[in-house]
């Protein structure tokens, strides 16, 4: 996370301590630091993390990991809580949560992740967080604090969540008395996380027995290297022998279950690993996991290894192994999306536009296959076909900033000023970035092109979005920022 960030937080959070002590927080912190707030924080938080190149945008894998996640909170958390799920590009093993309903996942975690329930353990622990309100009742416990005490905690636990080095410069903030009481608190938190976390797992009809399995994997990596080497997610998930214990102890009360991987953790896992590693290492890795039979999924290994030869540019190895894949796999989006991207990255258009045509009547609820499909036909500089393809998304995703890019692209093909500004301003704004959404409205305004209804349109949005961003302005100048 940018250490901007960490300032934005700290800002966020002193500047009427500053002024006038530190508030009376009262006796709950349902009453001192709403669950409003704790989403404008998130959502402050979220423009600076996406705007950052360790963000990980890849549709299919941030699908994924959202499916699982509204499985656990839908199925097994008693909360309205909205939340998100995103990604960021790190190999090191960790989760962590934000305030607002924000939970981050780095992508090492899904691929050291044996099994789906695994995974689905981490992630309901990071719920746990969120529904149990962790960052406003630690906010409360420091109440007598001092100033920098108060920043202190702020800062760290958030940093924490994403970068443990982070998590420990901005304990400078505070003294070493208020860092210990920090620390204590969330050993507290982690306990309760740990509790409702496995209760979500349950109910939402993992195997909770997969948090143990996955924590002793953890425990073992951290016996084999020095602290400093230890996995990310136990410098920022500190297990102690009482904690262990106690999910152990709350195990033998649950009954096993056999739960099955699904296609996508397993397909999920392959990609990013065939993404992401050496494409010589990842291609090396898949082969030697064919030729051994040393695989959980062949399905995920074959699909692995032709994702690896793309990467390679060895485009008839890469379709062989896709010819392979498809005799012995089940009809899945990932699988058909692969095939039209091995056609597009071997030169056949003709062919790749078909089989995206192909792949979104049998799969239209796939964005890959839609972002692919329109880039493709852009490419081929055919506005209108990818105009008509991302209308047809739009009817059942309206808030996508990716799909308003898109369109964006396919005006500026047809030299349609005011559509194109239109259309990337509500990419803007629905990445958070009123200011630039208001400079697009502005350049739409003035492009001279559009009739009456269409200038009236932007006009009226334009003044919408300059109310939101002088309300921001003003908030952030009462902050301090």
């Amino acid at each position: 996370m940018p250490f901007r960030t960490l300032l934005l937080v700290l800002l966020w959070l002193v500047p009427g301590a500053l002024a006038e002590g530190l508030p009376d927080l009262g006796e709950s912190a349902q009453s001192s630091f709403s669950a409003l707030e704790e989403r404008r924080l998130g959502d402050e938080i979220m423009r600076e993390i996406r705007a950052d190149r360790s963000f990980y945008d890849d549709a299919e894998t941030t699908d994924y990991i959202n499916a699982v996640g509204t499985r656990l909170v839908t199925r097994g958390a008693d909360t309205r809580q909205p939340f998100e799920f995103f990604l960021i590009q790190e190999r090191s093993i960790n989760a962590f949560a934000l305030p607002g309903g924000f939970i981050g996942v780095n992508t090492g975690l899904i691929v050291a992740a044996q099994s789906e329930s695994e995974f689905a353990s981490v992630i309901s622990h990071e719920i746990a967080h969120v529904t149990q309100r962790h960052i406003a009742r630690i906010i409360d416990q420091q109440k007598q604090g001092t100033v920098l005490s108060l920043a202190a905690i702020a800062v760290a636990i958030l940093a924490a969540r994403a970068s443990p080095d982070l998590g420990m410069a901005a304990t400078a903030f505070g003294t070493a008395g208020a860092v210990q009481n920090m620390l204590n608190f969330t050993r507290d938190h982690e306990r309760e996380a740990d509790r409702v976390g496995l209760q979500i797992l349950q109910t939402a009809g993992y195997d909770p027995h997969a948090a143990a399995v996955f924590f002793e994997r953890l425990q073992r990596a951290t016996r084999i290297y020095d602290v400093a080497g230890a996995p990310s997610y136990l410098r920022t998930h500190p297990l102690t022998y009482e904690r262990i214990a106690d999910i152990q102890n709350r195990l033998e009360r649950m009954p096993y279950r056999q739960v099955s991987d699904s296609l996508d953790f397993q397909l999920v896992r392959a990609k990013l690993r065939a993404e992401l590693d050496p494409p010589a290492e990842a291609r090396q890795f898949f082969d030697e996991s064919l030729n051994e039979r040393r695989f959980l999924s062949e399905t995920a290994s074959r699909y692995g290894l032709a994702v690896s030869l793309v990467r390679l540019k060895d485009y008839p190895g890469a379709r062989k192994a896709f010819d392979s894949l498809k005799r012995t796999a089940p009809a899945h989006p990932m699988i058909d999306t692969l095939g039209c991207r091995i056609r597009t990255a071997s030169g056949d258009t003709d062919g790749a536009l078909t089989c995206y045509r192909d792949a979104l009547r049998a799969h239209p609820q796939h964005r890959a296959l839609t972002y692919a499909y329109a880039e493709l036909l852009l490419q081929r500089r055919r506005a209108d076909a990818a105009l008509a393809a991302i209308a047809q998304r739009m009817q059942s995703t309206s808030e996508d900033p990716r799909l308003y890019l898109l369109q964006g692209q396919a005006y500026a093909q047809q030299g349609k000023r005011l559509a194109q500004h239109q259309a990337t301003g509500e990419a803007y704004a629905r990445m958070g970035n009123v200011r630039g959404a208001v400079e697009q409205m502005q350049i739409a305004a003035k492009s001279g092109d559009g009739d009456f209804y269409q200038l009236s349109a932007v006009e009226a949005r334009l003044r919408e979005l300059r109310k939101i961003d002088e309300a921001q302005r003003k908030e952030k100048s009462l902050l301090g920022r």
